[in-house]
């Protein structure tokens, strides 16, 4: 993964030695990603990537991608990793707390509040409803956000052609062969690295 123009791990909150915004403080992480989590109905990755890369500018879209790329290959939700990552970058393991703590405090309350909620009237017909209409949303919002995240494919080390075959391969292995997902990665990841390390290499 290429070095980021953030600042480092070590780096204290301020410095100008940067290309864009950073988080100011543990309290802003959290109240960061608490805003994000409370957002991620269907799923946080439309969300974060709109706030991270579109309002808040701490990332780049190609780094946002780089990121979440790592986070995707790491055990564990996808969304946690990428803010243990955000945070321990900025204030080492006192960021990354306070980022994942934002992720998960307030939804927890929420999500046992409509538990309760659900349980009650899960057998309603308008709620069924209601709940259907909500997973379009959440697949419209993720096939937005894929498109979004595309455009910094123009600058990927590896060709055009290549970075959309192996994406197209991908898809097609995990939603109609139905290859597992732990095949997919280590197969077409690892021929994406291999690939691109040909290409770095001298």
């Amino acid at each position: 993964m290429s070095q980021s123009p953030l600042l480092s791990p070590n780096a204290p909150p301020g410095d100008t030695a940067v290309d864009h915004p950073v988080p100011t403080s543990c309290t802003d992480l959290f109240v960061s990603f608490t805003l994000i989590a409370l957002q991620g109905f269907g799923g946080v990755l439309a969300v974060i990537q709109r706030e991270m890369v579109e309002r808040k500018r701490w990332l780049s879209n190609e780094e946002f991608i780089e990121e979440w790329s790592v986070a995707q290959i790491l055990p564990g939700p996808n969304v946690c990793n990428l803010a243990l990552m955000i945070g321990q970058r900025h204030f080492g393991l006192a960021g990354a707390m306070s980022a994942l703590a934002g992720l998960l405090a307030a939804p927890l309350v929420v999500v046992l509040a409509l538990a309760l909620v659900y349980a009650r009237f899960a057998d309603v017909p308008q709620v069924q409803g209601a709940l259907r209409g909500m997973a379009a949303v959440a697949a419209g919002l993720v096939a937005a956000t894929g498109l979004k995240m595309s455009a910094a494919l123009g600058k990927n080390v590896l060709p055009l052609i290549v970075c959309v075959l192996i994406a197209a391969v991908a898809f097609v292995l995990l939603a109609w062969v139905r290859v597992p997902l732990a095949t997919v990665v280590l197969g077409l990841g690892g021929l994406g690295c291999v690939l691109a390390w040909r290409r770095l290499t001298p």
